[in-house]
């Protein structure tokens, strides 16, 4: 429990936190002498582990958020002159996205439900209505789905081109996504929602026909990283809608400026498993490697991916997660 000791106690430095944010924010970081820049950087970290202990008090949700706007204003320029290098990417990837993901779990979630319900949506519409496949899907693709013949043959013939072609696009899928967050979140809404139609459209068609291995064979190993990436990007997009529609105790511009931060972060870590995905797209996933095979990676990147984004970044900073 927070008491009010531990507050007049903590206050001061708080104080002057803010007064040197405003000072940061009015000009630059050079308006702070050598010995400010040190207290800046390690009244910043108190801040943020005030921030973390009011946390896990649930009766001090106005206090941690007056907090969560302090350490977060701080943050963005505590980081900002760090330079790009290899060594912050691997930590960044290695501990720090992992922790991220975590923590907005819960949108990537309901964006997984949204996809799930559009694909059962899908499933049933075709079902019931098999005109709905056909004026979904189009004559060339349900004519081949009628003779048995996958549509992906064509990748084939230019693996490299198509490589680049498949991640181009898919980072493209992701970032629209994400993007249709500030509309509201009703542009991810809609995309998750009738790209999972149209899986269950598909899966359905292949299924009546028995070419279900065949489809599910062909999605296996990319899917396995492809599809958590488009969840992933669709929960970014649903943080960015969520700062804009409920910004809670704090201004809706600085609710959003959170909000834009943490989903960019959480949306970032989707490019290497884009690209990962593009290669196997272009060069396993349409060849006629065994089926086995194919479910292999499949399982073998599910597993590497839970085992990372569940347990990476565990034994890391204390500093917490929403202010890193």
């Amino acid at each position: 429990m927070i008491s009010n000791r531990w507050i007049e106690l903590r206050k001061e430095n708080w104080n002057k936190l803010e007064a040197m944010v405003h000072r940061v924010e009015a000009g630059s970081l050079k308006t702070l002498a050598s010995d400010e820049l040190r207290d800046f950087g390690l009244l910043y970290r108190q801040a943020a582990a005030d921030l973390s202990a009011t946390r896990a008090d649930h009766s001090s949700h106005t206090l941690e958020a007056y907090l969560n706007q302090l350490v977060g204003r701080a943050h963005n320029f505590i980081y900002s002159g760090q330079k790009m290098s290899p060594a912050t990417v691997w930590e960044f990837l290695a501990h720090g996205y992992p922790r991220i993901f975590r923590r907005l779990l819960p949108y990537t979630t309901a964006a997984l439900a949204l996809f799930l319900a559009g694909a059962l949506l899908g499933t049933l519409v075709t079902l019931a209505r098999p005109a709905f496949m056909h004026a979904m899907l189009g004559p060339e693709m349900i004519d081949k789905i009628e003779h048995h013949q996958m549509w992906t043959s064509s990748i084939l013939t230019a693996k490299p081109q198509a490589s680049s072609a498949i991640m181009t696009n898919n980072i493209g899928v992701c970032f629209i996504t994400y993007a249709g967050g500030i509309i509201a979140g009703l542009g991810t809404i809609f995309l998750l929602f009738t790209n999972g139609v149209s899986l269950g459209v598909i899966g359905t068609a292949c299924g009546q026909h028995g070419m279900a291995l065949s489809l599910w064979s062909f999605v296996a190993a990319h899917g396995a990283l492809e599809l958590p990436a488009i969840f992933i990007s669709g929960g970014a997009g649903l943080r960015l809608a969520a700062g804009l529609l409920f910004p809670g105790m704090l201004r809706r511009k600085d609710a959003l400026a959170l909000a834009g931060s943490e989903s960019v972060r959480l949306i970032s870590g989707t490019i290497p498993m884009l690209i990962v995905a593009g290669s196997l797209e272009a060069f396993l996933s349409p060849t006629h490697a065994p089926v086995a095979l194919k479910f292999a990676v499949c399982v073998f990147l599910l597993t590497g991916l839970g085992f990372w984004l569940s347990e990476g970044g565990r034994q890391q900073s204390i500093i917490p997660e929403r202010v890193r």
